[in-house]
Formats: C-alpha cells, structure tokens, sequence
C-alpha cells in the first residue's frame, strides 16, 4: 500500500532513447587487454578499492552526458568477475565514483554486512536486470531488480545495506521481495511482457534501491518491442504479494539458496 496499490508495475528499459539516452542500464564486456584504472571514490569505506576494468568509452546509463545514478558494469569472462561502478564521471585526474564493488562470480559471497555496493542494497545490479536474450529464449531464470520512492532504515537477506532514515515499518524495507500473484491472466500481455510476468510469479523481484515506483530495471536493446513491454502496466501494485524468503538461506553471510520446487502452478 506504501509503495501504491493502485500504480502501474513500469520497465525502466526499452528501445529507443530517452532524453537523448538508452533507456535502461547496459554493461561492457571486458577482459585481459582491458586497463585497469584506479578509481577515486566518494564512499571509499564501503568500495573495493582496485584496479576496474574501465574501457576507454565505456556503456553507462543515461549516456555519456546523463545526470543519473551512472552505473557502469563490466564483466571480466576471463576472470570471471563483475565489476560495478555508482555515479562515475572521469575527471581530468581520472576515473571517480560514488561507490564500487566487485563480485567473483564463482563464488555465493555477499557484501560485508552493512555494506553496500554499485547498488543502494549492497547486491549486485547485473543480475537482477531484465535482458533480451532471456525473453527471447522464453525464460528469465532470476529476480528482477527493481525500486520504490521510500524504503525503511533496514535490509533483508540477501540485501546487504539500508539507505533511508525511515523508521516507519510500513515502508519496506532493501532487499523485499515481491512476487505476481499466480492469479494474474498473463493470457492479456504480449508475449515479451508475458514471459517477463512469468518470471515475477515463479521467482518475484527484489527492492534495491530507492527510486520510482515499481520501476524494473532492465539492459537497453534496440530488439524490445515497447508496446508488448507496455502491457506491463496492466500489472498493478496489488497484484504483488511480499514474499518471505528467509527460509531459503544457508549462512548469513553467503547469497546460496535452498533449491525449490519453483514451478509457479504449484504456488500457493
């Protein structure tokens, strides 16, 4: 109800450009003959302070001239590695950030507890956004990220990090987690917007930063179709249920979940 019943689930992705950029957040695929760059950061305390493989033109969201968040994410494949970067500009010293956080892919680590990442939550942006290539292929096998205008002076599991002063617990809190009801006639949505609705039954989305209102965040690709995505809107705040996953973590400080049964006819 905090967040709004009555208010339209949004993709903050697309096709097309907005204000003069991509719409959504894109990530550069990196490896050994990319430099790494020192960067300067403004929340050194909470960054991993190293070498990021930042190309010399790299992808970030909102553009090259964009106000935003300015993410840029970078994935090492020789490493196996992700790197992340919030709010970068590069300044005639070089290369500076809000925060940075690197995550070794082969590995369930989380973020020290309290820390935060690229990402208001303390979580990883890469894989909670929403790609083309997985709608294509018919499935997105994972949590979507996603944001509301206010969020409580607490996390959940796997959420690392709060970034309000909120004590009101009827705003949720970093790291909620919202799942479509299985209720919901996907039948009315188009069919990029349908597979997306499935994967908000079977596996939800996860809150992890503070922004618009049930906005998902997804890569820019100029193959989405966005009067499918528009259908999306049908989806209303009250068709989500908050979900308590606390029972799928194995330790504290790991992001391994028991593995479930996850067809979405079989949900309760």
């Amino acid at each position: 109800a905090t967040i709004g019943a009555d208010l339209s689930l949004r993709n903050d992705f697309g096709s097309g450009l907005w204000n003069g950029a991509p719409i959504g957040i894109p990530y550069n695929i990196v490896g050994p003959a990319t430099p790494r760059s020192n960067v300067t950061f403004d929340y050194t305390d909470e960054s991993d302070v190293v070498g990021y493989p930042v190309p010399t033109s790299p992808l970030i969201e909102g553009g090259e001239s964009g106000t935003g968040d300015r993410h840029v994410l970078m994935v090492d494949t020789s490493e196996c590695k992700l790197y992340e970067l919030y709010h970068v500009y590069y300044r005639t010293s070089g290369w500076t950030a809000g925060s940075g956080a690197v995550f070794d892919l082969k590995s369930n680590a989380l973020r020290p507890d309290t820390w935060t990442s690229a990402d208001a939550a303390g979580l990883p942006i890469l894989p909670g956004l929403v790609r083309y290539d997985e709608v294509a292929r018919g499935s997105v096998n994972h949590m979507i990220r996603f944001t509301v205008p206010k969020t409580s002076r607490a996390y959940l599991w796997p959420a690392r990090h709060y970034a309000s002063s909120i004590t009101d617990p009827a705003d949720p809190p970093l790291g909620l987690v919202m799942r479509l009801k299985s209720t919901f006639d996907t039948s009315k949505l188009k069919p990029q917007a349908r597979v997306i609705a499935r994967a908000l039954m079977t596996y939800g989305m996860i809150l992890a930063d503070n922004g618009s209102p049930w906005y998902m965040s997804g890569v820019p690709d100029e193959r989405w179709d966005m009067d499918d995505l528009y259908t999306l809107r049908q989806i209303k705040g009250r068709d989500f249920e908050a979900v308590d996953i606390s029972s799928l973590r194995i330790e504290a400080n790991s992001g391994e979940a028991k593995q479930l049964n996850t067809d979405v006819d079989n949900h309760p």
